[in-house]
């Protein structure tokens, strides 16, 4: 099958998840805070652990390497925490704006438009050189089991590697701990109308699992999807050649596709515009801030705290911690300041 039209396939099935589920990452992050509601955390550590087994068992049986996002200590830093910031501004992460699209939502269209092309404009376009500003990735040529991804015998650094340890064990270790946590940790009461934390979770995670399985190269992603989106869409197409739009870009696509198709069967399809007008211009900066930051870190919420932090990839971790930080940062701002 064309991996266009598996890409495809899987953001409708992904697009379907997040809208039953209601997912959004920024949801999850900042409700911890502001409100103390774990419900979407728990769904999103849930997901996580169903990937960590199921990367590290795909990837034992040969059936994918692993190939943990690359770790460049200021674009995580820099990169996650205006990643979390951004997504305050937005009303929602990376792929929480994209499958809003699906049920309507204006904002979230500007917002993903800013996040695209700023996204676009770093990888690779004007705006590149900040990558460079920020530096190289650190890798190792340990790769224990063999399992994972290499260029010229070097492979990006997560903690089975840098340790040289068995990830069999690694994985294994960070799922009790996941476990522990949702058994101890109280559930937040909500009215549920779709899946439930443990629903969600379960089939976020087997999404996740599946999308690896069908691109091989990776599990989920967005930022990477928006990009070739844009950058295919405003260039120069010659109709005599296939389209180059590749798998992930086909996976976003399909995410918009399928919440849309979850959204008008449960009835929860509808046009909304803000009241206020200043609303466009937070979700456009909000876009900004979110594109440069995913694109200067190699990832988003989804890339990097999906799909990353079941590698136990280090660059993954440094993004998620300053992605919480630069969010709740934000929350203050707006919310609790006063």
């Amino acid at each position: 099958m064309d991996p266009r039209l598996q890409g495809l396939l899987v953001g409708i099935l992904f697009g379907v998840v997040l809208q039953r589920s209601r997912m959004c990452f920024n949801s999850a992050i900042r409700d911890v805070k502001l409100t103390k509601d774990n419900y979407l955390f728990k769904m999103a550590v849930l997901a996580i652990l169903v990937e960590t087994i199921g990367f590290q068992l795909a990837a034992s049986l040969g059936w994918i390497k692993l190939n943990p996002l690359p770790f460049v200590p200021l674009a995580q830093i820099i990169g996650g925490f205006l990643f979390g910031m951004g997504m305050v501004l937005a009303g929602g992460c990376a792929s929480g704006i994209t499958y809003r699209i699906g049920e309507g939502y204006i904002t979230a269209f500007v917002a993903a438009v800013f996040f695209g092309i700023t996204a676009s404009a770093v990888r690779g376009g004007p705006l590149t050189f900040f990558n460079k500003l920020l530096g190289t990735p650190i890798t190792t040529t340990n790769n224990p089991s063999n399992v994972y991804a290499t260029a010229d015998g070097k492979a990006n650094l997560t903690i089975a590697n840098l340790f040289n340890i068995n990830p069999w064990i690694i994985a294994i270790v960070f799922a009790i701990i996941l476990l522990i946590v949702l058994i101890l940790l109280r559930t937040t009461e909500r009215k549920v109308t779709g899946l439930n934390w443990i629903y969600g979770g379960i089939a976020l995670g087997i999404v996740g699992i599946i999308g690896y399985l069908s691109q091989k190269s990776y599990a989920l992603g967005i930022t990477g999807g928006w990009v070739n989106l844009f950058r295919v869409t405003t260039g120069t197409v010659d109709l005599t050649k296939p389209v180059p739009y590749n798998w992930i870009g086909m996976e976003v696509f399909g995410v918009i596709i399928g919440a849309f198709i979850a959204a008008l069967f449960s009835k929860e399809f509808k046009l909304r515009m803000p009241k206020d007008p200043k609303t466009f211009l937070q979700v456009a900066l909000g876009g900004v801030l979110m594109g440069f930051g995913a694109a200067v870190a190699y990832g988003c919420n989804v890339g990097h705290v999906l799909s990353g932090l079941p590698h136990l990839a280090i660059s993954s971790i440094v993004f998620t911690i300053f992605a919480v930080a630069g969010n709740w940062l934000m929350v203050w701002y707006l919310f609790e300041r006063r």
